[in-house]
């Protein structure tokens, strides 16, 4: 393992890089959020067997810097960041693995920057389009109990979203949608104690099904066909990112594919672990393989 700082706009940022040695094109991971670090992704480490998997903390966030300033966490410089990133460690060939956020930060890079050698996209439990993800949570919404829908529905129009019972209504909500794991691993929980909910109420909102902050418009779907490289889509089957949605971005890219998780959610990677990192390293291979034979 190899971990350490590299100075990007605003501050540093923690990496960490698990099977440097592996001689496969590595795999660099773009965590959720905005503002969740990336340990909730250490399954990921599993693919080092074949390549070296990269990590690192967003700006804000886990072992990185955090500059109080929010003017800084924007998404174009989190673009910026991301090619700093795999400019110092040199990434010159690399496949990008986005996961919830992680995969609006991977398709705006691609879109803005038409970045040379990215070998692949694995965009997981994709948050694309701003409205249409606030769209889903409201589809999920109706299904929860009355007492979750007026808990949300109350705070929302009184503005006050520290009530316990809009924590609670939270709570239930993320248990059938973000992680259906009881307990929840303690990677997830660690990510959680560690993430910086000033970044993610100023980008997102108070919550996944409040979207509000500085991200609540922000699309890009219409432009993804530009995008050329192998893309493989993941989602549970009561994702936040639902199924119906992901097969519309798949259907948008030629040549997409779309891996949906049956009995799982948005952390079908926890919740799914072996049956993930095979659809994952299965599509890997299959993208380093085509680059060979082209």
């Amino acid at each position: 393992m190899r971990e350490g700082f590299i100075p990007a706009p605003g501050g540093r940022v923690f990496y960490r890089i698990i099977g440097q040695d592996a001689t496969g094109v590595p795999l660099l991971a773009l965590h959720g959020g905005p503002g969740i670090p990336h340990d909730y992704l250490e399954p990921l480490e599993a693919l080092a067997d074949e390549r070296p998997v990269v990590f690192y903390d967003q700006l804000g966030c886990g072992g990185s810097d955090r500059p109080g300033d929010l003017s800084l966490y924007t998404l174009p410089r989190f673009v910026e960041e991301l090619a700093v990133v795999r400019r110092e460690l040199g990434l010159e060939r690399v496949h990008l693995l986005g996961q919830s956020w992680g995969c609006m930060l991977a398709v705006e890079y691609m879109l803005v920057c038409r970045p040379a050698g990215v070998a692949s996209l694995v965009l997981c439990g994709p948050c694309l389009d701003s409205r249409r993800f606030a769209e889903d949570q409201r589809v999920h919404l109706e299904h929860m109990p009355e007492a979750v829908r007026e808990a949300v529905l109350k705070a929302e129009a009184s503005g006050d979203f520290t009530a316990p019972d809009y924590q609670a209504a939270i709570m239930e909500y993320y248990r059938k949608h973000v992680c259906r794991l009881d307990p929840w691993p303690e990677c997830l929980n660690r990510a959680v104690e560690k993430m910086n909910p000033a970044i993610y109420e100023h980008m997102w909102g108070p919550s996944e099904f409040t979207a509000r902050g500085t991200l609540r418009n922000h699309g890009r779907t219409e432009e993804l066909g530009a995008i050329d490289a192998p893309v493989l889509f993941t989602c549970g089957r009561l994702d936040e990112a639902r199924p119906e949605t992901a097969e519309e971005y798949r259907a948008s890219i030629p040549g997409a594919e779309l891996r949906i998780f049956e009995d799982a959610s948005h952390e079908h990677h926890l919740e799914q672990t072996e049956a993930f990192l095979a659809a994952v390293a299965d599509f890997l291979r299959r993208a380093d393989e085509s680059v060979r034979r082209s």
